[in-house]
């Protein structure tokens, strides 16, 4: 049998002890924050029934859906006829929903509102929630775009008050100054968009300009403009928005100016403004020093999003969004339960790692697994450095003992390679005296401490 070269998926990746370290860091970070506002952990499955997850996320993203096969015989009762239609197809999707009944989850959100409706009689509403978990696209790798990547998100359903949204933003400013990144927060409302969707006189096309404009950061006015009229909308309207997405000035400015453009002709958009205005004057009452900018062209192409919508990015790093979410107010009435409002962020934990590495912002610390490596000399003085080991280990010191008692240098190598900081030596006169040497490998220096104080010793 041929040696075969091991691979895994394009999107994917392996993440080494170190790796794991520094994720670790993150996610215990974030989570530390979420507690602190009454967030509780909820974990959902890999897979969801694809009727929960297709129409969730829009025609593109219907299309990234990884869907898993059906068990056994997936193509019984297929005809041959259908897999030819398919195969020449432009949209094989129904051929794909005749084979495929499951699919993996697109993102943390449409699991979750699926959870609250199919658990509603046993929950605590406003019910908030924290959830980490991997999710899956079938996107174009590149440099900061995986298949396979972690969300960290928060959720609060069963409220309508845009208290959580200004708790959502206080979030971000925590989590972020936490793990020393510089962040912007875009703010801009979904509702404000079907205004202005409404004085061009496109309502019935909110989505597809919506779509259209949530690209203007990554192609241009231009090219938005291009993509507009191949959507269907009139030259007239395109110069009518343009000047909308092209607003200068801050916040205050900005609402005024589209208070103005958009006048009293949709009560929709102005119920919009006075929500924005709302979160912006709580945000400075209580002082959050996080910079919130108002972006009109920021659409989120998602659905479900009805209210307030955020995106943030860092400021000091070349990279897309790291932390986006928004108010969604029926999501759970697709499956059953109406009227009932919520609204949540996710932090991209991958995006967010690049950056912390690209920054060298994780703490060095966190590359360090292993406190202190004992010295194996064999025999008895084996034995009471493995007794001793154990005493450290209780004390809360991550510690080992080298497996065999070889040569001093392959020992010394071992413990550099692993970043571990102390050599711990348990010698003849070291087990005379109940007082081990504890050496640091940064400095060379050594350290003579009493077997009942080497784990305090190693804790500094």
């Amino acid at each position: 049998m041929a040696t075969q070269r091991p691979s895994i998926p394009k999107g994917t990746r392996d993440f080494s002890p170190v790796e794991m370290a520094r994720r670790n860091y993150l996610f215990d970070t974030v989570k530390s924050v979420f507690r602190r506002y009454g967030f509780a952990p909820l974990e959902t499955p890999s897979m969801e029934n694809l009727s929960t997850l297709l129409g969730k996320y829009g025609e593109e993203g219907d299309k990234l859906l990884f869907k898993v096969l059906n068990s056994g015989n997936f193509l019984k009762g297929v005809e041959s006829e259908e897999m030819m239609a398919a195969a020449e197809s432009d949209n094989p999707v129904v051929l794909g929903n005749r084979i495929c009944d499951k699919g993996l989850r697109y993102d943390l959100t449409v699991p979750f509102a699926r959870y609250v409706v199919q658990h509603q009689n046993e929950l605590v509403f406003p019910f908030k929630r924290y959830q980490i978990q991997p999710v899956w696209r079938a996107d174009r790798p590149q440099k900061g775009r995986y298949r396979e990547f972690c969300q960290c998100d928060v959720d609060v359903v069963g409220s309508e008050s845009l208290l959580h949204e200004v708790e959502l933003i206080q979030i971000v400013e925590e989590v972020f100054s936490a793990l020393g990144i510089r962040v912007v927060l875009k703010l801009n409302n979904r509702k404000i968009l079907y205004g202005i969707s409404e004085t061009i006189g496109h309502a019935d096309k909110m989505m597809e300009i919506t779509m259209a404009i949530d690209k203007l950061d990554k192609i241009g006015l231009e090219a938005v403009n291009g993509e507009l009229a191949e959507r269907g909308l009139d030259r007239e309207a395109i110069d009518k928005l343009r000047p909308i997405l092209e607003l200068a000035g801050d916040n205050r400015e900005k609402l005024a100016a589209i208070r103005e453009i958009i006048g009293s002709g949709s009560e929709t958009g102005e119920l919009g403004i006075r929500e924005v205005t709302t979160i912006l004057d709580y945000l400075d009452a209580v002082g959050v020093g996080l910079p919130v900018e108002l972006d009109l062209s920021l659409a989120r192409g998602l659905n479900y999003y009805t209210g307030a919508i955020f995106e943030v990015k860092a400021q000091d790093f070349p990279m897309g969004s790291i932390c986006g979410g928004g108010r969604y107010d029926n999501l759970t009435g697709i499956f059953g339960l109406p009227d009932t409002s919520g609204v949540g962020i996710s932090f991209g934990a991958d995006r967010i790692y690049d950056v912390l590495l690209g920054l060298d912002l994780f703490p060095a610390e966190t590359e360090q697994s292993v406190r202190a490596l004992f010295v194996n000399f064999g025999g008895r003085e084996e034995l009471g450095a493995f007794k001793l080991l154990g005493d450290v280990r209780r004390a809360g010191v991550a510690a080992e003992i080298y497996p065999e008692a070889v040569k001093m240098k392959k020992q010394f190598d071992y413990a550099q390679r692993r970043g571990i900081p102390y050599m711990v030596f348990v010698g003849e006169s070291e087990l005379a005296e109940r007082t081990a040497t504890v050496k640091e490998l940064a400095t060379g220096e050594q350290h003579t401490v009493a077997f009942d104080a080497v784990g305090d010793f190693l804790k500094r």
